[in-house]
């Protein structure tokens, strides 16, 4: 693993953190130039990275993110800032679902949430926070019009990267409705002929630059 975070003492108290639970961290930058260098040299499993980073202080980690997506696909990228950067954050969701995350500093209230998102992102799966969907779909609400209140309420729970039982488990209803409701806007939103988890992500996400 890889962290980077221009505040030196959040990313030595992260760094300790993800040691003291287990994960092997190869690298740990202040910069997106570095952070580039470091992946480069190990190519991890997985990133963690701020969006605002020096030397201008404002989307530089989130620009480095998107070169390493472009460079080495198989390293997932977990995005923790207090920022949405809403231009290259869509790109980076859209550009290839799976490894990916993007959690807001000031809402991750406990540990392990932010652990849980790391183990998912670092086993190909997604990990947002609700509010960088909410923020992103703002943008192109549009396209989701054709969906009912109750598959829209799915389709968040999706971006967030849970599965079909977690989803049925937070709405109170069994997992077959939960599976009628995803196939229902896969159909609505086109997306019934894409294959494997991405679509999940797809969904929500492959609309963003309309």
């Amino acid at each position: 693993m890889i962290l980077a975070e221009d505040s030196t003492l959040l990313r030595e108290g992260l760094s300790r953190l993800l040691v003291e639970e287990g994960h092997d961290v190869v690298a740990s930058v202040g910069d997106a130039q570095a952070l580039l260098d470091a992946v480069a040299a190990h190519v991890p499993d997985v990133v963690v990275t701020d969006v605002r980073m020096p030397p201008t202080n404002s989307d530089e980690g989130l620009k480095a993110a998107l070169e390493i997506r472009r460079r080495h696909p198989g390293v997932g990228v977990l995005v923790l800032s207090q920022y949405v950067e809403q231009r290259y954050a869509v790109d980076l969701l859209t550009g290839h679902a799976e490894g990916v995350g993007y959690l807001l500093k000031d809402r991750v209230v406990q540990v392990e949430e932010f652990l849980d998102a790391l183990r998912r992102v670092g086993a190909g799966g997604a990990a947002f926070d609700p509010e960088v969907v909410r923020r992103l779909l703002a943008r192109s609400a549009h396209p989701l019009d054709v969906l009912t209140a109750r598959e829209r309420e799915v389709l968040a729970h999706m971006a967030e990267g849970h599965t079909n039982n977690a989803i049925a488990a937070k709405l109170h209803v069994s997992r077959s409705a939960v599976e009628k409701h995803v196939n229902s806007i896969f159909d609505k939103l086109r997306l019934s002929d894409v294959d494997g988890y991405s679509r999940r992500i797809l969904a929500i996400l492959r609309y963003l630059r309309a």
